[in-house]
């Protein structure tokens, strides 16, 4: 019988599907990964904003995760929204029992500027959670957050990426320049040399969730085995394409197309 890649997903909802767990699934099941989940949240969200938060009780989630590894195998798991730093606490004392490539997507706000993770958490993120990463894909604010330094240009993106490695633990970052004007340029520092992924920037509102879908396919990509540097390359390739397709849905910030990869071939073979 055939043996399937397997990705998990420790993340908050989001039930209009644009973001969160639902975002991650959708990436992992276009990239050929076999998706599993952990709920961290269940978030009361849409295009327009986050409008209510409910954090799970703890020992749900260290069931959640007891009961997906004891059982199925993880090639590869990311985490996406932690809401305290008791949830960072448990996943950590899950941690060294999944010998499988670990991205964080520090998620810190939504991208309407809702606050996801409490301010006091942050700390316990950044000091004890982000040592265990093979990756973190911060925007440039959370980069900011994580570093205590102002991200104004590439170079500044390059710096804050070497730093979050060589100073605070990771074990690579790709600070993503979707706030820089001009092309999408994301910077990798990978523990020893710097690597730049630019693409064009394409004139739309509708980005709901492309953090969540970027992390999302980086870790699909990590699961199949593919090298670190491939699997961002692709999984850029990926949201950038799932952003140039997005959806007009919603009064807000409408969703990324998840299958807009898969619509392309299908249109090649028309």
């Amino acid at each position: 019988m055939k043996q399937a890649a397997c990705a998990l997903t420790i993340a908050g909802t989001d039930p209009s599907g644009g973001a969160g767990i639902q975002a991650d699934l959708k990436t992992f099941q276009e990239l050929k990964s076999y998706g599993m989940s952990a709920i961290t949240s269940v978030v009361a969200q849409n295009t327009t904003g986050v409008k209510d938060i409910h954090d799970l009780p703890v020992d749900m989630l260290r069931k959640q995760l007891e009961a997906v590894s004891s059982d199925m195998p993880i090639h590869a798991f990311k985490t996406g929204m932690i809401a305290s730093h008791d949830m960072m606490k448990t996943i950590a004392e899950w941690l060294p029992e999944i010998p499988a490539p670990y991205v964080m997507d520090p998620v810190m706000v939504a991208q309407s500027g809702d606050p996801l993770i409490k301010e006091e958490s942050r700390l316990w993120l950044r000091d004890h959670l982000l040592p265990y990463t093979s990756i973190v894909t911060p925007n440039i604010p959370e980069a900011e957050d994580i570093t205590g330094r102002s991200i104004e240009n590439i170079d500044d993106m390059k710096e804050a990426a070497a730093q979050i490695v060589t100073k605070f633990g990771a074990g690579a970052a790709l600070v993503k320049g979707g706030h820089i004007k001009g092309q999408a340029i994301d910077v990798l520092f990978d523990g020893s040399e710097i690597h730049t992924f630019t693409s064009e920037r394409i004139d739309t509102k509708n980005t709901h969730g492309t953090g969540c879908t970027y992390s999302a396919a980086i870790t699909a990509h990590l699961s199949h085995g593919s090298p670190l540097v491939e699997a961002v390359e692709q999984a850029k390739y990926f949201v950038t394409e799932a952003i140039r397709h997005s959806f007009e849905l919603g009064e807000g910030s409408g969703p990324t197309n998840h299958f807009a990869t898969r619509e392309e071939v299908f249109n090649k073979w028309l």
